[in-house]
């Protein structure tokens, strides 16, 4: 029997002992990993080792693939109707909400995230998720086409059986939520691979998918690295349909890996490095305050951040100055600490990776403006940083940071703007700041994003889209759009009439 881990809390926000079972969850059973290996779980608040987790292989994922089939073809997908999916879904986020404090805390401590921002909305927007598509469970349904008076046709949308996804560190609850709310609702069975780096809340609601009476078999749980767990779902000719969110560069790998297996319907949610618009007309305060949400939430690390600041050339020098002022109100420091603003980053790897950029910078001319060093010696701290005097060229203008690092580009007109705004790889989001309506809408059509913020920035709502254009992806997370990445559209003709 794998091992428990129980952290024990006693902060301001929560005092009390969590269980989480640290194994792999195939079948509805907590195992061991077939290698009896493990994978060092590490507080990014210390840099020190707060548990071992079972380490998964490609094996396990056999394992759990064939536990899946046998769900999805015996009490899973047409076996289940729909509103007893909802059921199950809504038991779920219920368990969840009645755990909300531990879920909030183990986030904090395996991510670093605060547990405020936590609460306030990684997990009550992963519960609402679930509510949503709890409720979409039994409204799956095709279309009736007329053609002729001797002829019945209709669709039928089929879920593909195993899914396959594979979610990152960043919001490790909130993209589990997002994975396996329309998964579910549609019927299709889950092979779930965590990040190595933060499994711990997944892990739990694995327990917590047992607990709402979810069937053995319908929701497997696998911890393990990318090139054996990850490689193995993508490969695995027995998951017909892979959903990713994370890198450009490993989307690439994983499409080219459901090309080569058995051509896997395949979503990717990857990277950005969202452009946010600020005219002259903007409401100053208010645009500097989202500026700093957009470019500082979650320390930096999410996909959507507002990390290229276009501030037009009229309010340019009031708006650094505010903006200034404002990043220094920002406490980075203990994720339990009621006063702390920014955690750490989620590993040494990502602390390094930052600071190269940030270094990069510097060696490339930009000036540090504000921040650019690191906060004390024990964890992955790193100060609020904003860039001024850049080029195009620049890597921290070009590339994802995914950490607290901005950069300040001044600009003269729309036209200017949007070509510049445009000048990525990239086009997962996007913010126009103006009070004039036309204009933000003028704007906001230009830009070759697939979201776009008009006077606010970074905020996701469960039944509006999400997902990106050009290298940002492929397919969208929530609303009713997310439904469509898990069924297949099945046309049926019926012959009433015809005669040969």
């Amino acid at each position: 029997m794998p091992a428990v881990f129980s952290p024990q809390f006693n902060n301001d926000f929560f005092k009390g002992q969590v269980t989480i079972n640290t194994g792999l969850f195939i079948n509805g059973q907590w195992v061991g990993g077939s290698s009896g290996t493990f994978v060092d779980v590490v507080n990014p608040s210390t840099g020190k080792l707060l548990t071992k987790v079972s380490e998964g292989t490609t094996k396990d994922v056999d394992l759990a693939v064939a536990a899946a089939q046998k769900a999805f073809d015996t009490v899973w997908g047409s076996h289940c109707p729909g509103s007893q999916r909802g059921k199950l879904l809504n038991k779920l986020a219920n368990i969840m909400e009645s755990r909300l404090d531990e879920l909030c805390a183990v986030e904090a401590l395996n991510n670093g995230k605060t547990f405020q921002s936590a609460k306030y909305a990684d997990v009550s927007f992963s519960i609402s998720i679930i509510r949503y598509y709890a409720g979409w469970s039994d409204k799956i349904h095709g279309q009736t086409i007329e053609t002729d008076r001797n002829k019945l046709a209709y669709t039928l949308h089929e879920p593909f059986g195993v899914v396959g996804q594979i979610i990152p560190w960043n919001f490790p609850l909130l993209m589990l939520s997002m994975k396996i709310g329309p998964a579910l609702a549609t019927g299709n069975t889950i092979i779930m691979k965590p990040s190595e780096l933060t499994p711990l809340t997944a892990l739990m609601v694995a327990d917590m998918t047992r607990e709402a009476g979810f069937p053995p078999g319908v929701f497997n749980l696998i911890v393990g690295y990318g090139n054996t767990v990850g490689q193995a779902i993508t490969e695995h000719r027995g998951i017909e349909k892979v959903a990713f969110t994370g890198s450009t560069l490993v989307g690439r790998k994983i499409m080219e890996a459901a090309a080569k297996s058995n051509l896997k319907n395949v979503t990717l949610e990857l990277g950005g490095k969202s452009p946010n618009i600020i005219f002259n007309d903007a409401d100053l305060g208010q645009a500097v305050n989202w500026t700093a949400h957009g470019l500082f939430v979650n320390s930096g690390q999410i996909c959507c951040a507002g990390t290229r600041i276009f501030v037009q050339s009229g309010i340019y020098d009031k708006f650094l100055a505010k903006f200034t002022e404002r990043i220094k109100t920002i406490k980075v420091g203990d994720p339990f600490a009621k006063d702390t603003n920014q955690g750490p980053q989620v590993s040494q790897i990502q602390f390094d990776r930052i600071m190269s950029y940030i270094e990069s910078g510097k060696q490339q001319g930009a000036k540090v403006h504000i921040g650019g060093g690191r906060i004390g010696n024990e964890g992955y701290f790193i100060e609020p940083t904003v860039f001024t005097e850049t080029k195009s060229s620049m890597k921290i203008v070009q590339e994802e940071i995914f950490g607290p690092v901005g950069v300040l580009i001044k600009f003269e007109d729309e036209e200017d703007v949007v070509r510049q705004a445009n000048d990525t790889l990239y086009g997962l989001a996007a913010a126009v700041f103006t009070q004039d309506i036309n204009r933000a809408l003028e704007t906001a059509h230009k830009l070759k994003a697939g979201t776009t913020w008009i006077n606010c920035v970074v905020t996701l709502n469960p039944n509006v889209p999400f997902g990106g254009f050009k290298q940002s992806g492929i397919g969208r997370e929530l609303g009713e759009y997310a439904l469509h990445n898990y069924t297949n559209v099945k046309a049926v003709h019926v012959n009433l009439g015809h005669k040969m």
